[in-house]
């Protein structure tokens, strides 16, 4: 009897032991399968501005290495040519012109997207993801008047961010100070932060009053509060010991990145990594001043390529890059001068920053919103070219798919296939945003109707899209938009003014 007690034991602990290796084994599979994700989200940098699209005067080796054993998208957007409305549409999978505050937000603008909303890092969070923000934000913070001394909500943290570092708004508007899940870094209670957008505070030092202690000067727009030799907009006081050093932004966004890799790769994690390169004032360390041969714009996009590959050693150090997505792209399209004498126009020589295409920042034209664009997976998805059209708007339901969960967002289509490279079937048609209105692409045609507004934008010298006819153009055959085929096709233009009129109903 002993004997078959003893067995019935054994032979329970094999079956035991045998099911929690096989729930082991499942558990390790189910984590395979669910990569990490991370979103290098550059601020405006141009589709000529790598060189994995072809630029020969400035060299991205990192950026390169990513995009030429991935699948690089020469087709692909920003939902819109300036950088509030663009990244709110990327986190939240809504066309920013349906949401109308969705413009270049001051520094002390209260938060855009509604915390009930779900966005792409709720999403995530919802389907056991830990996630993350690193670099510029942009999006507004709090519901009213800011107090910067005490905790600031609601932000990121409130609308799917487990973490957040972050610069409020842009590096060229004030507060100039980094924030920490809601908190000022480095604050002296002491010294209060006061910030407002209206007037300057009695004493305070502005670009007007005291240009002798500018080490950067301004064009336009930046003539406020001085911060390390800067001119901003808007204006600032108190918080010392809070305020950031220009120099070594990209250096602190990048070790807060790779701290975030290190403290979350033990569980899936969600990482956006918002650069501040190259938007102004451009302001490179250093040790990368005058490596490009093009002036401060060229430098920092030299020191961000620099910055990605140093992230991407940590994955590998970490042992997390053959199990992460990576996703790279811009806000909306390139400046040459945006405020600041930097050079940026004397030096750019032979360099397009704007590609082939016309336009730039701001912009109705092709260079307002088709964006450097790239995804990365080692071992998942394999080197490639894509021409599928395809948004940032839809990251959201595409990496919803990813994850397999089932949250929609309106303006957002599923496209993983397109994404992973398995498929070149991308979206039918896009309704973008410029600063003078919307417009629309639809294959290869794009429409742009008639509105209001400069021809060009002459603080930076690019050209907005506005007219007072109709545009009609064929990207395949004029990439640079040069012949206005409205009155050649107006079967076609009338078949897009409907279908672009619908989109704008829905």
């Amino acid at each position: 009897m002993r004997k078959i007690v003893c067995a019935l034991v054994i032979l329970i602990g094999f079956i035991s032991c045998k099911n929690e290796k096989s729930s082991t084994s499942a558990e390790k599979q189910k984590t395979n399968t669910v990569p990490n994700i991370v979103i290098i989200n550059f601020d405006d940098l141009g589709y000529g501005d790598v060189s994995f699209n072809g630029s020969k005067t400035i060299q991205t080796p990192n950026m390169d290495s990513l995009a030429l054993n991935g699948v690089r998208f020469t087709n692909a957007y920003a939902a819109s040519a300036t950088c509030t409305p663009s990244r709110y549409s990327l986190l939240t999978g809504i066309y920013p012109w349906r949401k109308e505050k969705a413009k270049i937000l001051p520094g002390n603008a209260p938060l855009l997207i509604d915390t009930s909303r779900v966005t792409l890092p709720k999403m995530l969070q919802n389907s056991g993801y830990t996630t993350g923000i690193v670099g510029k934000w942009h999006l507004g913070l709090g519901s009213g008047d800011i107090n910067w001394n005490a905790q600031i909500q609601p932000g990121p943290n409130e609308v799917g961010f487990d973490y957040s570092y972050i610069l409020a708004a842009t590096q060229d508007r004030v507060p100039t100070v980094y924030i920490k899940n809601g908190y000022v870094v480095g604050l002296d209670k002491n010294d209060p932060i006061e910030v407002n957008y209206k007037e300057n505070f009695e004493g305070e030092p502005t670009a007007l009053s005291n240009p002798e202690m500018l080490k950067m000067k301004w064009e336009h727009g930046h003539n406020n509060s001085i911060v390390n030799g800067i001119p901003r907009i808007g204006f600032m006081k108190g918080g010392d010991t809070a305020k950031w050093n220009d120099e070594e932004m990209a250096n602190v966004f990048l070790k807060e990145a790779q701290n975030y890799v290190k403290t979350n790769k033990k569980k899936p994690f969600f990482l956006y990594y918002a650069l501040q390169q190259p938007h102004v004032p451009r302001t490179p360390n250093p040790k990368f001043v005058g490596t490009s041969g093009m002036g401060p714009r060229g430098d920092v996009i030299k020191e961000a390529d620099w910055c990605i590959g140093e992230f991407i050693k940590t994955l590998k150090e970490e042992g997390v890059l053959e199990n992460t997505l990576i996703v790279l792209t811009s806000d909306n399209g390139p400046v040459l001068n945006d405020g600041y004498y930097d050079d940026a126009v004397e030096k750019v020589g032979n360099h397009k920053p704007w590609g082939d295409f016309r336009g730039g920042k701001y912009s109705m034209y092709e260079a307002g919103t088709r964006v450097p664009f790239f995804t990365y997976w080692k071992g998942k998805i394999k080197p490639g070219v894509s021409n599928a059209l395809f948004c940032q708007t839809d990251l959201f339901s595409s990496l919803a798919q990813l994850v397999k969960s089932n949250e929609k967002a309106k303006d957002s289509e599923a496209l993983l296939p397109v994404l992973m490279g398995e498929s070149t079937h991308g979206r039918e048609q896009l309704t973008l945003q410029g600063s003078l209105g919307t417009f629309f692409r639809k294959g290869d045609w794009a429409m742009i109707p008639p509105s209001k507004g400069p021809k060009l934008f002459k603080n930076v010298n690019i050209e907005s899209g506005a007219s007072d006819k109709y545009q009609l153009y064929n990207l395949k055959e004029d990439i640079g938009e040069q012949n206005n085929l409205s009155e050649k096709y107006p079967d076609k233009l009338e078949e897009l003014k409907k279908e672009y009129q619908n989109s704008l109903a829905e």
